[in-house]
């Protein structure tokens, strides 16, 4: 996906989205050439949840 894509999922600014791709800070970024991608796979990632690693745990 493009970085103004991904910049409208964060919620984010375009500037910010191309910033934070520049500094390694957004996930999954690919250059071909001079233009800029986001993986959306590596993206979605990012986005989800943790899993809960105590879920297996019982309450003292």
């Amino acid at each position: 996906m493009s970085v103004p894509e991904a910049a409208r999922l964060l919620g984010i600014s375009r500037a910010s989205a191309y910033r934070y791709a520049d500094s390694g800070l957004l996930p999954g970024v690919r250059r071909l050439g001079r233009r800029v991608f986001v993986v959306r796979a590596r993206l979605v990632e990012f986005l989800e949840p943790e899993q809960d690693s105590g879920a297996g745990v019982e309450a003292a």
